[in-house]
């Protein structure tokens, strides 16, 4: 195989890596409605820390007594890191506030911009450039 073949078959190779990664990321208004801010109290029951995007997953009481489980979308592992957001931050069964968005399909995932751990602590948990910022999200009604 010539040196022509080789860069253009490394070249195609490298195209088809990046088109895949970019077709796995979305924006913020893809999935998510800016107008409908959410503030949610409950337990944390999963954490994922996983590229692009990352998910906690929390059992919501709802008022019929019944318990929802919500996933909610945070940033990039690297970017959590930096915030404070570790496994050990985030423990199954610790109670946790989120302030975000609901998903644009109505079913329980959500945004989150800002999440407050049980110690106490409010922590930028969003990532996406095109999401409202923090204070575009106050208590839902």
């Amino acid at each position: 195989m010539n040196f022509s073949t080789y860069l253009s078959r490394a070249s195609l190779a490298l195209v088809l890596c990046i088109s895949n990664q970019a077709m796995a990321h979305h924006a913020f208004s893809a999935e998510f409605d800016a107008e409908k801010p959410i503030e949610l109290k409950g337990k944390v029951t999963k954490l994922e820390l996983v590229n692009p995007h990352s998910w906690l997953y929390v059992d919501v009481p709802q008022e019929d007594g019944k318990v929802a489980n919500w996933g909610f979308e945070f940033g990039a592992p690297f970017n959590l890191k930096k915030n404070g957001i570790t496994k050990a931050s985030l423990p199954v069964g610790s109670e946790v506030s989120i302030k975000g968005f609901r998903a644009k399909n109505g079913k329980d995932f959500g945004y989150a911009v800002t999440t407050i751990l049980s110690d106490g602590r409010s922590v930028k948990t969003g990532g996406a450039q095109d999401a409202p910022g923090a204070n575009a999200a106050p208590a839902a009604p």
